[in-house]
């Protein structure tokens, strides 16, 4: 099995920052890919940043410039330096990650979601 468990999420004022993590536990023989997604109420899922194995990342054009992913392929986790928030941040955020299990089954886990909310 493979758990990916988030933490870091909660209330900040407009301007403020706030740092996610997502730990990736479990059978992994390998990560390809680490990601985080959002969902705002009543929108659908949307990428926010990704970065793979050798460390190349891509961003929503909404938050180029004010957010900054990174792994750590030893520890099998992810963050998201999110600054400069802003009301249109507020969402659930979901970490991602394409994993190859020690059986060799590859599948994109996800984990259970972290409320982040902008507000003054």
């Amino acid at each position: 099995q493979v758990q990916l468990v988030e933490s870091g999420g909660g209330l900040v004022q407009p301007g403020g920052s706030l740092r996610l993590s997502c730990a990736a536990s479990g059978s992994i023989r390998r990560i390809n890919f680490m990601g985080w997604y959002r969902q705002a109420a009543g929108k659908e899922r949307a990428l926010v940043a990704v970065i793979n194995s050798g460390g190349s990342t891509n961003y929503a054009d909404s938050v180029k410039g004010r957010f900054t992913i990174s792994r750590d392929n030893v520890k099998n986790t992810v963050d998201l330096q999110m600054n400069s928030l802003k009301p249109d941040d507020t969402a659930v955020y979901y970490c991602n990650a394409g994993i190859t299990r020690l059986d060799y089954f590859t599948y994109a886990y996800w984990g259970q979601g972290t409320q982040v909310t902008v507000s003054s």
